[in-house]
């Protein structure tokens, strides 16, 4: 059959339109020729040809049967094989268009249906499927594993700079110059492709989000805060911020994070904030030197304070007792002097001269002599004998020198004697 049909449709035959035999009834009838061979052939002839060759295709033989009129070489066309032909290529073109509803959704993808036009259902399982075919349905592919970012600030690199989305006024009155990085996924694809439109695309609804939402961030803060401080709180207020800017417009996007790829004052004023920059840390450095001096020399003054102010406590203290005690003493001595005044005179005497003694080295005059003065440390001879028990050495003295340290009486008597004299 294929060999056949590919012998009555070749049209590189010589004989095509010439008299070759159909394969019916008609392969005796005699075939018109053209006067010149070399010329272009004949189309009448042409389509008679290809009549016959269609009825001889579809079983058309000759006999009887109501005829369609004979065309001019005396042929008539076979309607009845036409409409076969053109019901079999409808066949296949129908096939065809159904065949074209299949797609693909790749993994991490989905497929928004969309039916005249208008978004019908989503798909989100990844594998073989249809739909039904252009132009009563058609699809769109959206990527919704993919981490998409967008640039503010610069483009490609931290050097090719946008200035006019990079600096930024802070809290202070101070110019900074921020480039950023905004990672993102889509989490409704249909928001996405419709709820945009019209307006900017997409991805510059997402950038100038960002920089409404930086901007908002760093306007509160100070520069030292932008700048070293709490960028990385940066970062995260201005996600958030983003988030919300962007659900208010409903793009179906979901921030994932914020990158902050350089932060610094403007160039122009680079060298200034430098030098201002040294002197703040200058002035802290100061500051806490200051300040670890103060926590020094502070509590030595205080404990210093608190030891004088424990020590003139204690001398008060004292004061007062010694006073109440002499006093108490005194009331004593009165008491006893006026049971009996002499012996608590000669008393007082004794225990008064008891204490100058004691605290005075120990020399002894001669004045009725010729004057020789006799050093004797009566107070080291005593400290070192009640050590060792020992006694002392022998001294030599004048016969009529008065040792009071041996005879007490002797001694008592002469410096009452004495007092007479000098009273006399």
């Amino acid at each position: 059959m294929r060999l056949k049909l590919r012998r009555i449709f070749s049209l590189n035959d010589p004989g095509w339109g010439r008299g070759q035999d159909s394969g019916d009834g008609d392969r005796d009838r005699p075939r018109p020729r053209p006067s010149n061979s070399d010329g272009p052939p004949d189309l009448d002839e042409l389509w008679r040809d290809f009549n016959r060759r269609l009825n001889s295709l579809f079983g058309r033989r000759g006999g009887g049967g109501s005829q369609p009129p004979a065309g001019p070489g005396g042929e008539r066309p076979s309607f009845k094989g036409a409409g076969a032909g053109i019901g079999l290529l409808a066949i296949v073109a129908a096939l065809l268009w159904l065949g074209s509803g299949f797609y693909i959704v790749p993994e991490g993808q989905a497929a928004v249906i969309l039916r005249f036009g208008e978004f019908k259902y989503l798909n989100d399982r990844a594998g073989f499927t249809w739909r039904i075919p252009y132009p009563v349905e058609n699809h769109e592919l959206v990527n919704v594993q993919q981490l998409r970012q967008i640039e503010v600030g610069y483009r490609g690199n931290v050097k090719n700079k946008v200035l006019k989305e990079s600096l930024m006024l802070t809290e202070d009155v101070s110019i900074v110059d921020i480039q950023f990085a905004v990672q993102y996924r889509l989490s409704d694809p249909v928001a996405w492709l419709f709820n945009n439109n019209p307006g900017p695309s997409p991805e510059e609804l997402i950038r100038q989000g960002a920089e409404t939402a930086m901007r908002e961030v760093v306007a509160r803060r100070g520069v030292d805060q932008v700048l070293f401080e709490e960028k990385e709180a940066v970062a995260k207020d201005s996600r958030v911020l983003m988030q919300s800017i962007v659900d208010k417009y409903k793009a179906g996007v979901s921030i994932v994070d914020v990158t902050i790829q350089q932060a610094q004052p403007p160039e122009q004023a680079q060298a200034a904030f430098e030098d201002a920059n040294k002197a703040a840390q200058d002035r802290e450095r100061l500051i806490n030197e200051g300040r670890a001096y103060a926590n020094d020399v502070i509590p030595k003054a205080r404990g210093n304070a608190a030891r004088l102010g424990q020590e003139a406590e204690g001398y008060k203290q004292r004061v007062i007792d010694t006073a109440e005690g002499d006093a108490s003493r005194f009331r004593q001595v009165l008491t006893e002097y006026s049971r009996a005044p002499q012996v608590t005179r000669e008393r007082m005497y004794l225990e008064t001269m008891q204490q100058v003694f004691s605290n005075t080295s120990k020399v002894y005059v001669d004045s009725r002599g010729a004057g020789n003065l006799l050093y004797l440390p009566l107070d080291k001879l005593i400290q070192g004998g009640a050590g060792a028990q020992a006694q002392p050495a022998p001294v030599q003295v004048a016969p009529d020198r008065v040792d009071t340290a041996t005879d007490p009486t002797r001694g008592r008597d002469g410096l009452r004697s004495r007092d007479r004299d000098t009273g006399r």
